[in-house]
């Protein structure tokens, strides 16, 4: 588990700018002023009149005429939504944005307030209203994974459903902001530890997957983080490599050797192969003082795997672990 502290190097103040933070407080029912000039005198029907205020209201400097430009797009859309023109398709991207705007302050300020119960509450309408809504996502991820370190886990099924999907934006490349991280790359990072924290016991495989994207990604803190190696490798090995020996020793144990045989025993030979690479990391990046009762238990584990698959030997063992942080993670 990482520190509250932790998840602060995270996280990013979201700046609005004075003019949307006016939009954000002034109701859609408010009413109207006269209208602002028009982009032209003879527009020839609703639709550009209308498209016409919105975007005269959306482009003044005036905060008070700004703030009139919301109920009018929803009205446009309410009327023309299901056409395919670029105009209303920029119509909709900009309602879409402002309303995940004013989303934010209220996710924000449930979540810094621990609770957890009201994060999810306010955002499973929003996601569900807009499945590519990844502030939502991750702010209900990073409340689920708070959650669970504090020994709940009544939201841990939503949660990881939830990091799963943000994750999905991500390697699709729909995100454009990476809020409420400070990076695309610690978004990455922290989402994938945090599915792979919460599915770790049920789930060893999928965590395995996780939690090695989460040291992959070398902007974030996992990348030197002893415990995450730990945890991959506890991973690879109880919920990829185990069953896999199992499986092996059911069809093959006692037979003559086949080509099927040899596939299993390679892929059994490269899942060691990471899970040894993923504890020696663990050791190599145990430094601190207050890490070395912590490194004896992980050194003990990886002696034992190491030797495993090494004639019950452990030569060359000290200088895997000299030089692991050198090489590149095994794939």
């Amino acid at each position: 588990m990482i520190m509250k502290s932790l998840l602060k190097f995270f996280r990013r103040p979201i700046a609005i700018p004075a003019a949307l933070l006016l939009l954000l407080t002034v109701s859609a029912s408010a009413q109207s002023p006269n209208n602002p000039p028009m982009t032209s005198s003879y527009l020839d029907n609703d639709k550009e009149q209308l498209y016409a205020r919105f975007t005269d209201y959306k482009r003044n400097p005036n905060p008070e005429q700004q703030r009139y430009a919301y109920p009018i797009a929803k009205e446009y859309l309410r009327r023309w939504g299901g056409d395919k023109s670029a105009e209303t398709r920029e119509v909709l991207r900009w309602v879409t944005e402002y309303e995940r705007l004013m989303r934010q302050d209220d996710l924000y300020a449930a979540y810094n307030a621990k609770d957890y119960g009201k994060t999810f509450s306010l955002g499973r309408p929003a996601v569900k209203a807009d499945p590519e809504y990844f502030f939502g996502l991750a702010i209900m991820t990073e409340a689920g994974y708070d959650n669970a370190a504090a020994g709940n886990h009544n939201l841990d099924t939503e949660t990881a459903d939830y990091a799963r999907q943000a994750i999905a934006l991500l390697e699709a490349g729909k995100v454009s902001k990476s809020d409420p991280f400070k990076s695309m790359e610690l978004a990455r990072g922290f989402l994938n530890y945090a599915l792979a924290t919460i599915v770790k016991d049920e789930k060893p495989a999928e965590a395995a997957a996780a939690f090695h994207k989460a040291v992959k990604s070398a902007d974030s803190p996992y990348h030197t983080d002893p415990a995450a190696y730990h945890h991959l490798g506890v991973a690879i090995y109880n919920g990829q490599l185990t069953p896999l020996a199992v499986e092996y020793n059911q069809k093959f144990g006692g037979k003559q050797s086949s080509g099927e045989q040899t596939e299993m025993l390679n892929r059994i030979l490269h899942l060691a192969e990471q899970a040894i690479d993923a504890y020696a990391r663990a050791v190599a990046l145990s430094t601190k003082p207050e890490q070395q009762e912590a490194r004896g238990k992980i050194l003990s584990q990886l002696t034992g795997v190491y030797k495993a698959f090494h004639n019950n030997s452990d030569a060359g063992l000290n200088e895997l672990i000299a030089g692991v942080l050198s090489k590149p993670m095994p794939e």
